[in-house]
């Protein structure tokens, strides 16, 4: 048998022709690499899958959470598509943590600090190994742009794959008859329930709402087996968001974790990223401006998290393409909300999916002029041509509205400024609030002693809850804080109290709520000056977030402020500190 040989390739592809074997030729072919070669050779190579393009599977499988405890399946799905194809797929993995185990604890600060762990481990495994295209498969919310950052970063031929969402869970009315009082049982019986139930149920059990017994239950309940958390939270608008970018095929985002039809996507993934590099198509050919405003397009029109704003900021400053938080509040203007999914609304993801799931939406926004159609994506074909023969929704469904009915005429995700905000802010505004909310500050100095107070009765109607010291600096890590927000709701205070924050929120979180808040409290930003009783005022009308105290007081509030001594300073969290930009920036670590 003759021994592998090859030129070297090119350092930096420019052209659309076949990406053949451009980076695996320079490990394994030639004489010299015969030591490379052995060790392939044990881990499963013949002297023919040499000649082959190798494929990386960044499997994020792990039995750490729900969300990713299938995807070593996926992966050998794919495996097997890159196989069929006429590649050579190797599997390998990267780590998750779970937001929804860790929420409200100390440990939530490594979640978004995760998304740059995943991005760099990616970005280390295929660039040493010298694979020529990646499928990424991603379950919990960091996952997935974690994965896209990597893929940007690395610019090979790539294909992306959602877990997919956890189907919901359920109290069947013989469970609650025999575990509950009689009224209680009939009105809990069939309810569909998921993760913000138990969120939600800590609040109404210190109301008085539920009791031991029934928290019990919804705990046992809320989550029947794999899959990403099953409302509009963050995991399915980042899938959503990144199959509008056109890194994933048509529909991976819809589809439940445990199908046959997610089962079939990781295949065809396998498949698709042979012929991706057969025609030379690489993420930069994808990942474009227009792509982007594609998939700010597509999370408002289907309520996504805030998640979205700080992470899509992140993706494409891996992409190299210009994105601001200016660029959410022009497109939300003209795009509407259109989709009635929790946390704000009725329905969740696995119902989307029962009536068809994403692509029907965009091509109504397609057809609107909304998104742009010439886009390429991983499919080889555009936007339009992947869209051409979707069949729209069927009638008399109500989960997602017409455009002469939305749910909301701009934006849910609004951005503000003001004195609070120099640098902007995120409100998530689904409108069931109102648009204005004035109150005085409750302030804490981080998330825990405020759920605390809202649990025994401190915060009332009419404040504002101010949590500070929870941003990427000052955490560091900007936790969520889905446990602050569903205890608001939980007691029955969505519509009377606000939570402003220089962390983040959760896809979960719903009431009036903004987060990102620029510069953070650790840096000096204004939060930083907040006394309880100062009046702060939320306008999603002029997107404004103003605190009405006098320029010259707060100066003099300035001048007494002294920076705080950093939480930690050794480890992951403290180097993440060190080196993070802003939310404003994507929370990136890599600004060079």
């Amino acid at each position: 048998m003759s021994t592998p040989t090859g030129p070297k390739p090119k350092k930096s592809p420019s052209s659309k022709a076949s990406l053949h074997r451009h980076w695996s030729s320079e490990v394994v072919d030639g004489v010299e690499r015969a030591a490379s070669r052995a060790m392939l050779h044990a881990v499963g190579f013949t002297r023919d899958d040499f000649k082959k393009n190798q494929i990386g599977i960044a499997s994020t499988w792990s039995m750490v959470t729900p969300c990713n405890m299938h995807i070593d399946g996926l992966a050998r799905q794919s495996e097997a598509g890159v196989n069929t194809a006429g590649g050579k797929g190797l599997i390998f993995n990267t780590m998750t943590i779970s937001d929804g185990i860790s929420m409200g604890t100390e440990g939530m600060k490594y979640s978004l600090v995760s998304r740059e762990i995943i991005a760099d481990s990616i970005e280390a495994v295929v660039g040493c190994q010298g694979f020529d295209g990646v499928v990424a498969i991603g379950g919990c919310d960091k996952n997935m742009p974690g994965c896209i950052i990597a893929l940007a970063r690395l610019n090979r031929p790539s294909v992306f794959v959602y877990g997919g969402t956890i189907l919901p869970g359920c109290i069947t009315g013989t469970l609650a008859s025999k575990r509950l009082r009689k009224e209680r049982a009939e009105a809990i019986a069939g309810r569909k329930l998921d993760i913000v139930s138990c969120f939600e149920a800590v609040g109404a059990i210190a109301n008085g709402q539920i009791d031991d017994r029934e928290l019990s239950l919804i705990e046992e309940e809320s989550i029947p087996g794999a899959g990403s958390c099953g409302g509009m939270y963050t995991a399915n608008t980042m899938a959503s968001a990144i199959e509008a970018l056109g890194m994933s095929l048509p529909n991976s985002s819809a589809q439940n974790a445990t199908s046959a039809a997610k089962l079939a996507d990781a295949r065809q993934a396998g498949l698709a990223v042979v012929e991706l590099i057969k025609r030379g198509i690489r993420p930069s050919d994808i990942m474009t401006r227009e792509a982007y405003e594609n998939a700010i397009t597509v999370v408002i029109a289907l309520g996504g998290s805030t998640n979205a704003v700080l992470h899509l900021l992140a993706m494409a400053h891996s992409s190299g393409v210009k994105l601001s938080l200016d660029d959410f509040t022009k497109i939300g203007k003209r795009v509407p909300v259109l989709a009635d999914l929790k946390p704000s609304g009725r329905f969740l993801m696995s119902e989307l999916i029962e009536i068809g799931g994403q692509t029907p939406l965009m091509k109504m926004l397609l057809e609107e002029k909304l998104l742009h159609g010439d886009c390429m994506t991983v499919t080889g074909k555009t936007l339009a041509e992947n869209l051409k023969r979707v069949r729209a929704y069927p009638r008399n469904q109500e989960i997602v509205r017409s455009f002469d009915n939305p749910i909301k005429v701009d934006s849910h995700l609004v951005v503000l400024r003001g004195n609070l905000a120099p640098e902007g802010a995120v409100a998530k505004i689904s409108g069931k609030e109102g648009l204005l909310f004035s109150g005085k500050a409750i302030v804490f100095e981080n998330e825990q002693d405020a759920l605390k107070a809202i649990l025994d009765g401190t915060v009332k109607k009419g404040h504002v809850i101010v949590i500070r010291h929870e941003g990427p600096v000052g955490g560091p890590g900007m936790r969520e804080m889905l446990s602050p927000t569903s205890a608001v709701m939980g007691k029955g205070l969505g519509k009377d109290v606000a939570l402003i924050t220089d962390g983040r929120f959760s896809g979960g979180s719903h009431g009036f709520v903004v987060g990102h808040i620029t510069p953070e409290a650790a840096l000096g930003g204004p939060l930083a000056l907040v006394k309880n009783g100062d009046l702060v005022t939320i306008d999603a009308e002029k997107h404004e977030l103003t605190l009405g105290v006098a320029a010259d007081e707060l100066a003099k509030r300035r001048a007494k402020w002294k920076a705080p001594k950093p939480t930690y300073t050794r480890g992951v969290l403290a180097k993440y500190a060190r080196t993070v930009a802003t939310a404003t920036l994507g929370a990136v670590t890599d600004l060079g």
